[in-house]
């Protein structure tokens, strides 16, 4: 089996994992989300940093943080990665895991458009048309629903931002992912002894405190952390060797399993707002993903 084909395996296995997290945060509904969102983010710096620490790279996470340029990026990275994780699981609580997976449908839609605004990047006329027809998408949602996407478009926005945050830095996706638990890794465990000792509650005022008190849930907990760092993992194994569009067409396998569970295991209803909304997403992907495919060939002719 080539380099290739085993990335092409990987990154697929990946965005299986990822597609399937509703599951899991789904057994740990009794646990206020924000306690949950701290533990996942305290138990990964930990398997992040017994992984890297086996390898002998620690010692690059002080270099990362001696540039100031990254050091800030990383810092803007951690807070936009660590909304998304936060209403992930917040979503699969509330039982919004449709929303939840029309966000991660809307968000490369949503990374074009930042592109073009922020880094000044050029738009292809499909690329265009797959904008326009997402934004008409949200709009339609908006006015049948009677209510905007909140958090779909919460969602897409934290890992837009989160990508545009990561440009330049030049660390590989698990480095700069432990770097990113790193800053945020302190914050959870202060919530986390507050939680215990303190009695602080979240704003579900929910109480807290779950871990210890139960042997299964505090290992989902703890699993929780080798959960987010396996497909994270594998997926950067996966960059290394297949192309960055046939990495783009593969996550679209995460937001379609989301969406499948929402209906089969979590009985959202698809109302006809959905029905013409998804759609018109879907066919924007179309666009969007022919567009990145043609340039890609263009790309690797003129190479």
């Amino acid at each position: 089996m080539t380099d290739a084909s085993k990335g092409f395996l990987v990154a697929l296995g990946a965005n299986l994992l990822w597609g399937l997290f509703p599951l899991y945060w789904a057994l740990l509904s009794e646990v206020p989300p924000l306690e949950v969102f701290a533990h996942r983010t305290f138990w990964s710096l930990a398997i992040f940093a017994v992984y890297l620490g086996l390898q002998g790279r620690l010692p690059e996470l002080w270099r990362i943080f001696q540039n100031p340029a990254a050091r800030w990026r990383i810092i803007a990275a951690a807070f936009a990665i660590s909304g998304n994780w936060f209403l992930f699981i917040y979503a699969v609580q509330v039982g919004a895991v449709m929303e939840a997976s029309i966000g991660y449908y809307i968000f490369p839609l949503l990374a074009v458009k930042l592109g073009f605004v922020v880094f000044r990047e050029t738009l292809t006329p499909l690329q265009w048309g797959a904008v326009v027809l997402a934004a008409s998408a949200v709009l339609l949602l908006t006015v049948g629903l009677g209510v905007a996407p909140y958090l779909s478009l919460a969602l897409a926005m934290c890992f837009a931002l989160y990508g545009a945050f990561k440009r330049g830095v030049t660390a590989g996706p698990v480095l700069s992912v432990t770097a990113e638990v790193a800053i945020v890794g302190p914050l959870s465990l202060v919530w986390l002894l507050g939680v215990h000792w303190l009695g602080w509650t979240d704003f579900t005022g929910r109480p807290g405190g779950f871990f210890g008190q139960d042997w299964g849930t505090s290992l989902l907990l703890v699993a929780g952390g080798l959960v987010t760092a396996v497909p994270l993992m594998m997926f950067s194994y996966a960059a290394k060797r297949i192309r960055y569009a046939t990495i783009g067409l593969i996550q679209y396998v995460n937001p379609t399993i989301q969406f499948t569970l929402a209906v089969l295991v979590f009985g959202q209803v698809v109302t006809l707002w959905h029905m013409i909304a998804l759609p018109m997403i879907w066919i924007g992907l179309v666009l969007y993903s022919a567009s990145s495919l043609h340039q890609d060939r263009l790309a690797r002719r003129v190479a």
